[in-house]
């Protein structure tokens, strides 16, 4: 019993979080407690998931408030946490790409920075992944695994202090031996049912998909009792009536289709907020209410600030939703997915209360293109085997599909699992039209990055020493001509195109030829682009050599692209091996290259896009890291 009694407690002790001893903080700030956890969508038993068993995450809504559109940017963590620590969109800094490591512009400074010229002790505990160059010590006031309010030592100066809990993290269900370590004190009564949950409509129904999505279950109950243990410590030292607690998830759930997919299974999160009395005014609904207002991380810096009497800096871009002097309610939430791990797939999403649009800037890639992690996940493979078997079910067809609509859009009130796209529907033509004409006013009063190629827009900041931010706001780049090459298919417009003075122009012109079916009759298109092998920018010659390789023409595409495998450049390299993993078989010539990479290189995208080329071609089923 007394092994239990650590995980007891905290739920013993639920109604007793609520009764504190008011201690004021220095100049009647309040402090401010910040939970966040790893990959799980609303699900918890105050958003009606009967699956699920969080009593003090329950007890913390019920008097609270809980929040139904709370939208992550986007849909995995280092994009997503790259938001909320700047308060600005990554493909507006050039932090959208995971692991990137952005440059934040010159002079902008991260939100706890603020607060703590504010007078606030702040610290994270413990994960930061804010996909940009950084220095910790400049934002936090102390961060990792032992960062605590508790440390500071006036302890009458308010606090911002944040908990990362990592054990709902999409390998804490792939991996046995993860979930058994971070479940090892969960009572056996608290663990799931496989054979009771109740499963997306699009997962086979299947034995050890059921044993993965109970996993997935059980680690939710080890969080909530974790979170209970973090506040019985804000009880303990008597602040509680001086705290606001926040409460959200980083972004959906970690399985296919949840976790690095922009429908609401992959970006929408549960998000509580606790105020105490003294602090209730600050909040906009009463304690124990349900808010649909749409809120987002791009969001949560300016709220965090205007929670703390703190000025929110203009070059950040979303709202404050809590406090005082509130700006009106936004009326669309936007989020994007650009790399995921070592795939690129442009995609950017707009979502009202009722609607969610869809943009799909690549859709002649695979639904789902291989990925290192997600294909070794047991649910992935079980959504392979069924679809090789015919047994996957009709929701989840599309997972498997070697292509995606340009566009999609759903009803979320009648259709919320987003299975029935829209966009071709004739009724909801207006619905379409607005929220596509609402993407392009974000995408240029942003000034999205997204179609400016990785390698190339790096090349940029190092060329000028400045942000990709700075850059489209001091330089000419002709973003309509590169989205005009991006999304075009008009022949002569894209051969035009390869000889434009923008680099990126040339690059997507390339793209977007060796596309095209009809390109094999073009002889002037494919005389253009053999020219273009010679091209100043690596990144034109790849697209160029990919676009040749479509009609068949190997030989010299390929040297190249084997010779950008040993580039300095590691997004240079990245970009080559995927090209090669795209021909298959046609890639033999580059076998030994590819094994270098595999052996050598230390970007481990670059290690899986080469691994799975080399499995391609010869058929094998080797397994990196």
């Amino acid at each position: 019993m007394h092994k239990l009694l650590p995980i007891l407690l905290p739920i013993l002790f639920i109604n007793a979080f609520w009764i504190g001893i008011n201690r004021s903080s220095a100049q009647g700030q309040p402090n401010i407690l910040w939970i966040s956890v790893e990959d799980i969508s609303p699900d918890l038993g105050c958003y009606g998931d009967k699956n699920a068993h969080t009593p003090v995450l329950d007890k913390l809504a019920e008097s609270g408030v809980r929040y139904t559109n709370a939208i992550a940017n986007a849909p995995v963590c280092a994009p997503a946490r790259s938001t909320i620590i700047t308060g600005m969109y990554p493909t507006s800094i050039g932090s959208q790409h995971m692991r990137c490591k952005g440059r934040m512009p010159d002079g902008f400074l991260y939100y706890p920075q603020l607060l703590r010229e504010k007078g606030y002790y702040c610290t994270n505990n413990e994960k930061e992944d804010y996909n940009l160059e950084y220095d910790s010590n400049a934002i936090w006031d102390e961060s990792g695994i032992n960062a605590h309010w508790r440390d500071r030592t006036d302890k009458e100066q308010p606090f911002f202090a944040i908990f990362n809990l990592k054990m709902t993290h999409e390998s804490c269900i792939n991996s046995k031996e993860k979930h058994d370590k971070v479940t090892k004190e969960l009572p056996d009564h608290l663990r799931a049912n496989p054979n009771t949950l109740v499963l997306p409509p699009y997962y086979p129904d299947t034995e050890k998909v059921r044993e993965l999505w109970a996993r997935h279950y059980d680690n939710i109950s080890m969080m909530d009792i974790t979170v209970g243990q973090i506040l019985q410590q804000l009880q303990e030292d008597g602040l509680m009536e001086n705290t606001i607690i926040i409460f959200f998830s980083d972004h959906g759930t970690g399985s296919p289709r949840h976790k690095r997919w922009l429908y609401d299974s992959g970006i929408k999160v549960p998000f509580i907020v606790k105020a105490p009395e003294k602090y209730q005014h600050l909040l906009r609904g009463k304690l124990g209410t349900v808010d649909d207002e749409i809120v987002t991380f791009i969001d949560l810096a300016p709220t965090v600030l205007n929670l703390a009497n703190t000025p929110v800096p203009n070059n950040m871009q979303g709202r404050a939703f809590l406090g005082t002097n509130l700006k009106p309610e936004r009326a669309y939430a936007y989020s994007a997915r650009d790399r995921m791990d070592e795939r690129y797939d442009i995609q950017r999403s707009v979502r009202s209360k009722d609607f969610k649009y869809i943009r799909y800037y690549e859709p002649y890639k695979p639904f789902t293109q291989y990925m290192n992690t997600p294909e070794k996940g047991e649910i992935m493979m079980a959504i392979r085997q069924a679809a090789e078997d015919g047994t996957l079910p009709d929701a989840g067809a599309h997972i498997v599909q070697d292509h995606k609509p340009a566009e999609e859009l759903f009803d979320l009130k009648y259709d919320p699992n987003e299975l029935n796209n829209l966009a071709d529907n004739p009724n909801y033509k207006y619905i379409l039209e607005e929220m596509r004409a609402a993407h392009a006013r974000w995408s240029d009063n942003t000034k999205d990055a997204g179609l400016i190629p990785e390698t190339i827009m790096r090349a940029w900041e190092k060329k000028y020493d400045k942000s990709i931010y700075t850059i489209l706001r001091e330089q000419y780049v002709p973003i309509n001509e590169i989205r005009e090459a991006a999304l075009g298919s008009d022949v002569d417009l894209l051969t035009k195109a390869l000889s434009h003075k923008n680099e990126a122009v040339r690059y997507w012109a390339a793209i977007s030829l060796g596309n095209l079916d009809t390109l094999k009759n073009l002889p002037n298109s494919i005389k253009r682009l053999e020219t273009m092998l010679s091209d100043d920018t690596p990144a034109v010659r790849i697209a160029a050599s990919r676009a040749l390789c479509k009609v068949g023409q190997y030989e010299q595409p390929v040297q190249l692209l084997t010779n950008e495998l040993s580039s300095d450049d590691e997004w240079v390299r990245l970009l080559a091996a995927q090209m090669l993993d795209e021909i298959g078989v046609h890639a033999r010539p580059a076998e030994k290259d590819l094994q270098k990479r595999i052996d050598e290189d230390k970007n481990k995208y670059v290690v899986r896009v080469a691994n799975r080329a080399l499995n391609q071609i010869n058929g094998t089923n080797n397994q990196v890291k």
